[in-house]
């Protein structure tokens, strides 16, 4: 056991708030993270433990010092989940999850992946033009590609985001409820619309939509379409057929990127189906220019809660 103090000094208390959060429950997680004893001591922090526990979280507060620095803010949920990340991850560091930040025009101002897999899937999204996400609730699968979606249409990459999902529970007919067809598939693309307004702001995001720079439709609408120069988000795509997402895949036009997003443990699909996402990852797996991420029950990140709820839902299915 040894103790090691940090080598940045501790600032005012408004930074330090941020560092420490509320109660010191940011504090508590980072040394909980890395299993060592942490607290707060004149010259900066004070850690006790293993070596290399100790450095590796002496290491995570200089960063996150640096961080708030530059402007960055973090709840504590955030911090706890980024020092797990850190502390389970080997050679990788805080610093480099904030290299893969996403910009945003929203208060938020970035994104910023939590995990290894979030890492992975970032930069497959920058690199391929088709990218599978596949795992669990809770992973960040639709709200990562919706942060690349926006930050393309803000950058010129892309002319239009579209965004699409087969309506299953409604058997894609959509006529018997009230409204136009935004109101119709609204209730179904609401995870996707959430996430859109944290990222954008209501108004700019009802001028996009208003412009067409943002499309929603159901993907039995996709048919006969060529989408070019757009980022294309498939979510829920547990629930396509076979056919219908191969009907999707080439739909693909030039100047385009693809992000399906799916869970296969939470398919609404009659059994005689059979799953679109499942077949894809079958019939594609092999191609170079198609990336498969695939995310578990350690890579949840919507709340301790969530996680264990996956976590036993696994363990019972085996």
């Amino acid at each position: 056991m040894v103790t090691r103090v940090s080598a940045t000094p501790l600032q005012g208390s408004d930074h330090l708030i941020h560092l420490i959060g509320n109660r010191d429950e940011s504090l508590r997680a980072v040394g909980k993270a890395f299993g060592v004893k942490i607290r707060i001591a004149s010259e900066g922090f004070l850690a006790e433990g293993k070596l290399e526990s100790v450095e590796g979280a002496l290491r995570f507060f200089d960063e996150l010092s640096a961080c708030v620095d530059d402007g960055y803010r973090f709840q504590p949920n955030e911090i706890a989940t980024l020092a797990r990340t850190v502390a389970r991850g080997g050679e990788l560091r805080l610093a480099d999850l904030i290299s893969l930040r996403v910009n945003v025009p929203s208060k938020m101002r970035y994104v910023i992946p939590k995990g290894v897999a979030q890492k992975d899937y970032l930069d497959a999204i920058r690199e391929c033009n088709c990218v599978f996400g596949i795992g669990p609730a809770g992973t960040g699968k639709t709200y990562l590609a919706m942060a690349m979606a926006v930050a393309g249409l803000m950058e010129k990459a892309f002319s239009r985001i579209v965004l699409t999902r087969p309506v299953v529970e409604a058997g894609e007919r959509l006529g018997f409820l009230p409204g136009d067809m935004q109101d119709k598939v609204n209730p179904y693309l609401r995870p996707l619309f959430d996430a859109l307004h944290d990222m954008v702001d209501y108004d700019r995001a009802e001028r996009f939509l208003q412009r067409g720079d943002i499309e929603i439709a159901p993907l039995a609408y996709m048919r006969g379409r060529s989408l070019s120069d757009s980022f294309i988000i498939l979510d829920e795509a547990q629930n396509t057929t076979p056919e219908q997402m191969k009907m999707f895949l080439t739909r693909i036009g030039a100047g385009s990127k693809a992000v399906i997003t799916g869970d296969i443990t939470q398919t609404d699909l009659p059994g005689s189906a059979g799953c679109g996402l499942i077949h894809a990852r079958d019939v594609l797996g092999a191609l170079e220019d198609v990336r498969f991420i695939h995310f578990t029950e350690r890579d949840v990140i919507r709340t301790e809660l969530v996680r264990k709820i996956v976590r036993a839902y696994e363990a019972h299915r085996d």
